[in-house]
């Protein structure tokens, strides 16, 4: 029996292996820029084709860099997703849309290969001179004017993914870190990029990707629509009816977690994004709530509670990023089909000591809204792109382990 008919005549089996330790996590488009905590493909893939089913309509409300839609498309699902980080749309909208080579040849041939001696207008990046040398301001100035003049919104949004990558290329950051951290002044003084060069690298890697992604997908399949809305304030009707959610949520608290704005912020400001500063505090949990609120789920409120005992303010953090995910959960539900599929990959934090029942809590909202859970697998986390340790304070040398597994939690409409 395949897995299709499995899930058609009611068996759910998600046990077996979901940590895929040696599988290639950069095929296809999946690997032209880093991203924090990127789920790896294999189990985007293996969701898809699972729960999925012909003319199904697929969505992910947290879709990061695009791999659950990039996932379907390749399945020829329809899909669309949202994502409050403008990167992140930019790298999901180059990473599943096919594209003429021959024109991506053509502007690359345009492509100045060294530094003009024009000076270009330098963008008001806040601590410019802190994060980059002069040099490098001037040459990545030069590139950025040069794809603002690209007639084929296409084309320039491939450059774009590549100017990312060069900018934090160029940049003091140190490259071993998700979030900003200069480097030494020794390091400063023997780093020496060359973003011409760095672009070309990356131009030509990005062209062998998107190769890739022409000869794997049909023309017939429509492309994935990425959109920027806040699915914890609403999610437009038109994105109903929703057959199968595939996702891998924000973990809450990026300051101390995962710092996905920190990341994209220096390229987020030279590709002229607005508040490129202000991603973090615009994901789920990112408005502190000024009480503590009684969930009704025994796990999560006790955890809660001994979180309090130790740092309110902690807690109180902890707890926003729950009262913003069962609004978003609750508005992914409403407009779900019945018999609809979602499906959650989610990691158990720790805060003080104290592990976060994340997944607990992402079943427990799905059947506040109608939904039954039908089963949870886990996986070991060998690769995942985020730090090994992180700081729980956010005060320098004040460290602790993240989380080495995750659960993959599967629910249905009924």
């Amino acid at each position: 029996m395949n897995a299709l008919a499995e899930v058609q005549t009611g068996i759910h089996d998600v046990s077996g292996d979901w940590t895929f330790r040696t599988a290639d996590t950069k095929q296809v488009t999946h690997g032209i820029h880093a991203y924090p905590a990127m789920m790896i493909p294999q189990i985007a893939q293996r969701l898809v084709r699972t729960y999925g089913r012909e003319g199904a309509f697929l969505f992910d409300p947290y879709c990061g860099s695009g791999t659950t839609l990039l996932e379907g498309m390749l399945a020829g699902t329809q899909a669309a997703g949202t994502d409050l980080n403008p990167l992140a749309r930019l790298i999901a909208r180059v990473k599943t849309t096919p594209i003429s080579l021959a024109a991506l040849d053509r502007a690359v041939r345009k492509f100045p290969c060294m530094a003009s001696r024009i000076d270009f207008p330098i963008p008001d990046v806040p601590n410019m001179d802190f994060w980059f040398s002069p040099k490098s301001q001037r040459d990545l100035a030069a590139i950025r004017y040069h794809i603002d003049g690209m007639a084929d919104s296409r084309i320039a949004d491939v450059f774009r993914v590549a100017f990312s990558l060069a900018v934090r290329k160029a940049s003091w950051t140190r490259k071993s870190e998700f979030k900003l951290y200069r480097m030494s002044e020794r390091q400063r003084e023997r780093h020496n990029p060359e973003p011409f060069s760095f672009m070309l690298k990356s131009l030509a890697e990005i062209r062998h990707a998107l190769q890739s992604l022409n000869r794997n997908v049909s023309s017939k399949v429509p492309l994935p629509v990425v959109h920027d809305f806040n699915t914890v304030s609403g999610i437009p009707t038109e994105i109903a009816p929703i057959d199968l959610v595939v996702t891998s949520p924000p973990y809450g608290d990026s300051r101390t977690t995962v710092a996905y704005g920190q990341f994209c912020r220096l390229s987020s400001q030279w590709l002229g994004y607005t508040k490129a500063s202000r991603v973090d505090a615009m994901l789920m949990g990112g408005k502190k709530i000024p009480t503590l609120p009684a969930f009704g789920i025994r796990k999560l409120d006790r955890v809660i509670a001994k979180i309090a005992d130790v740092h309110e303010c902690r807690a109180r953090e902890v707890a926003s990023f729950f009262v913003d995910y069962r609004a978003s959960i609750r508005n992914v539900a409403r407009l779900m089909a019945l018999g609809g599929y979602a499906c959650y990959v989610v990691g158990n934090r720790t805060v003080k000591g104290q592990t976060v029942p994340t997944g607990e809590a992402t079943a427990s909202f799905f059947e506040e809204n109608g939904f039954e859970k039908i089963g949870v697998g886990y996986r070991e986390i060998p690769n995942k792109r985020m730090p090994s340790v992180n700081s729980p304070s956010n005060v320098p040398g004040d460290t602790g382990q993240t989380m080495k597994t995750e659960q993959i939690v599967i629910c249905r409409k009924v």
